[in-house]
């Protein structure tokens, strides 16, 4: 999905100057397997995601056609996925899973940013894990 970047300058730049174009997913909310506490481990816990995605937007994009851009409706389903698939007990290593999994899975993804947030892990403040990685 998302097709391969190919540019002058090695794998993984982008072509002309740089120009490179985000995808965001914000608030994406999910019941994930998630926890260390007894309490976290008997029940799903909700998270929160935000993911941005920047891809190489060097030529412009003929509207209409999709088979050129990233299928955010693919970036969306990566992620609900690899949240819930199993139980993991830190946040870190779910963000970390998740970068390997856009990274491999969405070649024309450049760079990567995940932020996962446990809104009820505390009665007053949201805990959130932001990572990036690029290619």
């Amino acid at each position: 999905p998302g097709g391969r970047v190919s540019a002058p300058g090695g794998p993984g730049r982008p072509a002309g100057g740089g120009a490179t174009r985000r995808v965001i997913l914000d608030a994406l909310r999910v019941q994930a397997p998630i926890g260390m506490l007894e309490h976290e481990r008997r029940a799903a816990q909700p998270l929160t995601i935000r993911a941005e995605f920047d891809t190489d937007a060097a030529r412009p994009e003929a509207d209409g056609d999709s088979g050129k851009v990233l299928d955010y409706r693919l970036l969306r389903a990566a992620l609900v996925e690899e949240a819930t698939r199993a139980h993991t007990d830190l946040l870190e290593t779910l963000v970390d899973r998740t970068l390997d999994r856009v990274l491999r899975d969405f070649p024309a993804v450049l760079e990567v940013k995940i932020r996962i947030c446990k809104p009820r892990a505390f009665d007053d403040c949201t805990v959130c894990i932001e990572q990036s990685r690029r290619r």
